[in-house]
């Protein structure tokens, strides 16, 4: 078990949270949640001991051992990735070469053989024999073919270093698991896989994560991150959010009805206080004001931003014609004889395993690559948006406050008007003076979005657009593509966000695409794809 005792976290004048008591126990999974720089990740790294709190302690069951999710891709470059994983387990990978340094020993004398009978039982007791092939479980799991089990992590792509850096937090059972944001670059089948995994696990899980249907479907309790502090909720997102919002308004309703009765008594006061014959009875309503008091109602860190997408004109029926567009990139191709036919209306979400091809696939729809086979058509009454997975083009380096760089891209010049678009999304007095250089990533996606929303285009598209994003800016940008009345095309590995979008799946297949007009519910559950992913994951 770990828990908190008093736990408080200040930065200068500026409180976290204060006063947090929390019990986390075996057998649950606890969702952290909370908006941008809530102290969300910074949470983690005081239940992992990484950062001192302020105030109070952090107490874990002596004995107990505490695996998380590291950050640094760079840091097991040295090492194989089977090795990689194992050193999960310190204790283990301790052991494992104690007794290598002794089986090497020229001169192995009787003191080092009962010093390797000691280490052996150990190694026994914490599985050590089964510790490869657990850990190529792990890895296969996750999406990482065997054949890249024996190279070296420097060898391997960022997206396949997440992975192994995964695979390499859950080896071993830990006591205590620490997860900050787990699904990301995790495609649909290893999201699907880690859910499971979690599911079953029998220890104590707490995890940071900004994806809706991945919380509805593992935690079993909510640690809401707001108000200078952390509420424990029991359920799962939906809940929370349901809750939530229902303690919220109890509290506004019960203000309410006290400034009511506060408008009243100071009414009656006024009238009566000076009439020798009601004084008495304004003395007595005096009394009563003074006892009333409002609920002390913190300010919420929660902010929502204002997402709306206004065509300038409306589309015809043709908007986009693809006909065998393929693409190799050094030597691998990526595109195979990819075709298909875009009608008014449709929101498209791109899925499969490759993201790269995607990505090109965008981009070759965009001007910004030539595709090596193969032709498009936009139709001539489309206009297009383009939110790309790495805006850096835009902002690195750039010394423009966001009023200017944002007016680049405005048919209306006015600084009012753009200040307009920009307080929309959270961008307001003295941050709307922010150099777009030195932007967050969340906050270079919400500027990026008020371009396509200055933009009036009847065709958006859009490559993983819920990363950086908080809960609260994904929530606004699903409902804004919920009601948009133009056409999109997207990729995203939010499940909740394609399922509730989407009309029409496009699977990218390194033989062509599967096109399906349905949702993404449907598509997944399909008796083909069920048995492509099983093939694929080795599951029934």
């Amino acid at each position: 078990m770990i828990s908190t005792n008093n736990l408080s976290l200040q930065f200068g004048k500026r409180v976290l949270y204060k006063d947090v008591n929390l019990k986390f126990t075996p057998g649950n999974c606890y969702g952290v949640i909370g908006a941008n720089g809530a102290g969300k990740s910074t949470f983690l790294r005081l239940l992992s001991g990484e950062l001192e709190p302020t105030g109070g302690t952090v107490e874990i069951t002596p004995g107990e051992r505490l695996a998380v999710l590291k950050q640094d891709h760079y840091a097991f470059d040295e090492y194989e990735v089977l090795r990689t994983v194992i050193m999960g387990h310190k204790r283990l990978v301790d052991i494992m070469d104690e007794k290598e340094a002794l089986y090497a020993k020229p001169d192995f004398s009787d003191e080092d053989g009962m010093r390797a009978s000691e280490l052996e039982a150990e190694f026994s007791e914490l599985n050590g024999w089964d510790a490869e092939a657990e850990a190529a479980r792990l890895l296969n799991g996750l999406g990482i073919a065997e054949d890249r089990h024996t190279l070296l992590m420097s060898d391997l792509s960022a997206t396949e270093k997440v992975r192994v850096l995964l695979a390499q937090a859950l080896f071993g059972s830990p006591d205590i698991l620490l997860l900050d944001e787990p699904t990301n670059h995790l495609d649909v089948e290893s999201i699907h896989w880690l859910e499971n995994f979690l599911a079953d696990f029998p220890n104590t899980v707490i995890v940071v994560s900004h994806d809706r249907h991945f919380l509805n479907q593992v935690c079993t309790y909510i640690c809401d991150v707001d108000f200078g502090g952390i509420q424990l909720y029991a359920g799962n997102y939906d809940f929370w959010y349901q809750s939530s919002q229902l303690a919220l308004q109890m509290a506004k309703d019960a203000n309410k009805k006290k400034e009511e009765k506060i408008k009243e008594l100071q009414t009656f006061i006024s009238r009566f206080a000076a009439n020798a014959a009601k004084s008495k009875q304004a003395t007595s309503r005096k009394k009563m004001l003074e006892k009333i008091s409002l609920e002390d109602i913190k300010p919420s860190t929660r902010k929502y931003p204002y997402i709306a997408f206004q065509p300038d004109r409306e589309a015809g029926d043709q908007l986009l014609m693809v006909e065998n567009i393929s693409k190799t990139v050094d030597g691998e191709q990526i595109l195979k004889n990819v075709s298909f036919t875009l009608k008014k209306g449709d929101k498209v979400a791109f899925v499969g395993p490759n993201s790269v091809g995607k990505t090109m696939l965008f981009k070759i729809l965009m001007g910004e690559e030539e595709a090596d086979s193969g032709s498009f058509k936009w139709g001539v009454t489309t206009t297009q948006a383009y939110l790309p997975a790495d805006n850096s083009a835009y902002f690195d380096g750039v010394k423009l406050n966001l009023v200017d760089w944002l007016r680049q891209y405005s048919k209306d010049p006015d600084e009012t008007f753009v200040r307009g678009f920009l307080g929309r999304m959270l961008f307001s007095g003295e941050e709307s003076q922010k150099a777009a250089g030195v932007l967050s990533g969340g906050e270079r996606v919400r500027c990026m979005l008020s371009r396509m929303m200055l933009s009036g285009a009847n065709v958006l598209l859009m490559d993983e657009p819920t990363n950086h994003l908080d809960l609260e800016s994904i929530t606004s940008l699903n409902n804004g593509l919920i009601s948009f009345d133009g056409t999109a095309l997207f990729v995203s590995h939010d499940y909740e966000f394609v399922q509730t979008i989407a009309n029409r799946i496009i699977d990218i297949t390194p033989d062509g695409v599967v096109d399906r007009m349905s949702t993404y519910e449907e598509f997944l559950s399909n008796e083909t794809v069920k048995q492509q992913l099983a093939e694929k994951y080795g599951k029934k």
